[in-house]
């Protein structure tokens, strides 16, 4: 009788589990009560994952613009162009067949070339020959704009025909600088008007092209006393053989001395810019990083007085028999849903940022999942973290204490 008796007593005694949703009702409890506290708690991790998700975001988008970019244009053009003279004085140029040497290259597949002209480009002859602004004249092969895999943005592009007269190609950049805005219109160019058949859109692989006034390579040796020899040639190969390609360069355009000619990808500048686009981004990053720690602070002050508030509830759950780790339970479950409240906040926020600016920067809007999970996580870890020391004072009151305080 006794046994059962105290068998009886025990299991009166022994504390009631708490389920999922008891424990997420009473962690909820604060927060319900004080919603302008929770609000502004929530506001300092909501800034700080807003931040971090907003500059990964951007970066990617900036970044998978860039490898659009280098997938429209490609990564196998190669450009020749004269090497750094050995003594000084001297002038290293490239053979007039230079053109005709790589196209007979085994992978070559378009080849084009420009040569620099010592002439301005002026609006009309009234225009002193000073105020160049910034703008070259070059004479272009007909296979240039192929191998360049550039688009006209107006008029057309030299043919047989119209490369032997004077006329003239600008880029989208000396179209701009000297006010041409559609073909038809003239320019004086050494000592005669030249007729403007066409504007070249944008080159990102040739960003000094986008600055000059092309003639005709036929036309510029008749009218503008060009020599014939390249300046630049550039050429397009197949994927699998571009290394290849890159070795027999320099020996089939001056097989006596290779020296003479340099070789450069263009495209390396465009894969430099992609690698190096997340390195401001890391002191972004680092900024989002302090903003958050300061509003994982936040939210363990706000536990602190939150315990401090609420220590007569405290006494009463314990008079009715809740344990110290039922209490431990309630305020790091409310650690955590206020975390996670501006977490999930922050989260919205970085990709809606993310999405303006790609919107109105023209860019694909391109949001990690990683980041968005990671920066989630955070706020968890953090929400645990500052909630602990909360929980642990809170489940250490006393039940009279905390009654006969009130």
């Amino acid at each position: 009788m006794r046994g059962r008796s105290e068998r009886f007593r025990s299991e009166r005694l022994k504390a009631a589990r708490l389920g999922p949703r008891d424990v997420l009702h009473v962690g909820s409890a604060g927060l319900r009560s004080r919603p302008v506290r929770v609000v502004l708690s929530a506001l300092g991790i909501a800034i700080g994952i807003a931040t971090m998700v907003a500059v990964v975001g951007i970066s990617s988008s900036s970044q998978a613009k860039l490898m659009r970019e280098l997938d429209e244009l490609g990564t196998n053009m190669l450009v020749a162009a004269p090497g750094e003279p050995m003594f000084s004085g001297e002038k290293v140029t490239l053979p007039r067949d230079a053109v005709g040497r790589i196209g007979r290259i085994d992978g070559v597949q378009d080849v084009g070339a420009t040569g620099d002209l010592e002439r301005s480009v002026r609006r009309s002859e009234k225009i002193s020959e000073d105020e160049t602004g910034g703008i070259s004249v070059k004479a272009a092969t007909e296979g240039l704009l192929k191998v360049l895999r550039g688009e006209m943005a107006r008029g057309s592009w030299f043919n047989a025909a119209n490369s032997r007269y004077p006329s003239v190609v600008l880029g989208d950049v000396a179209a701009e600088r000297l006010g041409i805005t559609s073909p038809g219109q003239q320019v004086w160019l050494g000592d005669r008007y030249f007729t403007v058949i066409g504007i070249l859109g944008p080159l990102p692989l040739a960003p000094d092209v986008e600055r000059s006034a092309l003639t005709g390579w036929d036309a510029s040796r008749k009218l503008l006393g060009f020599d014939g020899h390249p300046t630049s040639v550039y050429e397009r190969s197949t994927d699998a053989s571009v290394r290849a390609v890159r070795s027999l360069l320099a020996p089939s355009v001056d097989p006596e001395n290779p020296r003479n000619v340099q070789v450069t990808d263009p495209s390396s500048a465009l894969q430099a810019k992609a690698a190096t686009e997340g390195a401001f981004s890391t002191l972004l990053l680092g900024l989002g990083g302090i903003a958050l720690l300061v509003g994982g602070v936040g939210v363990a002050n706000t536990m602190i007085i939150s315990v401090l508030e609420r220590r007569y509830e405290i006494g009463l759950r314990r008079s009715l028999g809740a344990t110290r780790g039922q209490i431990r339970i309630q305020f790091v479950t409310e650690s955590l849903m206020l975390s996670g409240l501006g977490g999930l906040a922050g989260v919205v926020l970085g990709a809606g940022a993310t999405a303006v600016y790609a919107v109105s920067g023209g860019l694909p809007w391109v949001v990690p999942p990683w980041s968005m999970a990671g920066g989630f996580g955070a706020t968890l870890l953090i929400g645990t973290v500052a909630g602990l020391y909360p929980a642990v004072r809170a489940s250490r009151l006393s039940p009279t204490l905390a009654l006969h305080a009130v």
